[in-house]
């Protein structure tokens, strides 16, 4: 994590573990991800409404494009390739200001955590795994239906799930004894088996699952939107960050 430059001649103050972490201090590749959403989501609203709409079906998840039998030999935009990018493109479109800003928060929180202890890298490629994931997931749950998907939340689920795996360990930012400065997001990461042992794990875990099978069940619609939450894709995203950190994590695993 690169340190803001400042016009101040005077030495930065001593970094230790009570050492608050600024607010504005988030890791590059955060920054330039919510500044792309964003961006993405302004020039979509500027596109005449046909314009739009090809983008959206070019680049949207369809899992209407997997099913021959209801396609009948047509062929959507981006034809065979778009039946592969689609299952990360997606993740660059949203449906609304409100969609893309509740996005771009939570991964202020939980991704930024993600990234200081991964790198540009290897957050960018968790990140494509579980927005991956998450298409996977909702594809079963949906196979043949013609609504369309879009939204980094799966990703973003993704990135939560993976911080749950280090923020809460002793010494981390979240732990019992935690830290701030840049020592708290390199703590060594238990096992998958200890991790679930942990109260403060179980806690988030149990939350965020009630949280999303609520709106599942309830068919709750998106603030500002009239789709519903692809509750399913979240779920497929959270369970590859939390499964697969391991895979990315660039630390040292500790006991467990």
């Amino acid at each position: 994590m690169t340190d803001p430059v400042s016009a101040d001649p005077q030495p930065p103050a001593p970094a230790g573990p009570d050492a608050p972490e600024p607010v504005f201090n988030l890791p590059g590749v955060v920054t330039a991800l919510a500044v792309l959403l964003i961006a993405i989501h302004a020039i979509d609203g500027w596109l005449p409404i046909g314009l739009s709409r090809e983008v959206l079906l070019t680049f949207a998840f369809l899992p209407i494009r997997y099913d021959p039998a209801l396609m009948g030999g047509m062929t959507l935009p981006g034809g065979a390739a778009g039946d592969v990018w689609t299952f990360l493109t997606y993740a660059f479109l949203h449906g609304s200001w409100s969609h893309v800003f509740v996005n771009v928060l939570w991964m202020t929180v939980f991704g930024s955590a993600v990234a200081r202890r991964f790198g540009p890298l290897r957050f960018l490629l968790l990140s494509a795994v579980c927005a991956i994931a998450g298409a996977l997931v909702h594809l079963l749950a949906h196979f043949g239906e013609a609504v369309p998907m879009i939204g980094a939340s799966a990703a973003i689920s993704g990135q939560m799930a993976a911080a749950t795996r280090f923020v809460f360990q002793m010494g981390g930012p979240l732990g019992a004894i935690r830290r701030t400065d840049a020592a708290a997001y390199r703590v060594p990461a238990t096992g998958l088996v200890a991790s679930l042992a942990n109260p403060s794990v179980i806690a988030f875990l149990g939350v965020w699952f009630a949280i999303n099978l609520l709106f599942g069940l309830w068919s709750v619609p998106l603030a500002g939107e009239g789709g519903s939450i692809a509750w399913e894709a979240h779920i497929g995203g959270f369970l590859a960050g939390f499964l697969l950190f391991r895979l990315f994590d660039p630390v040292r695993a500790g006991r467990g």
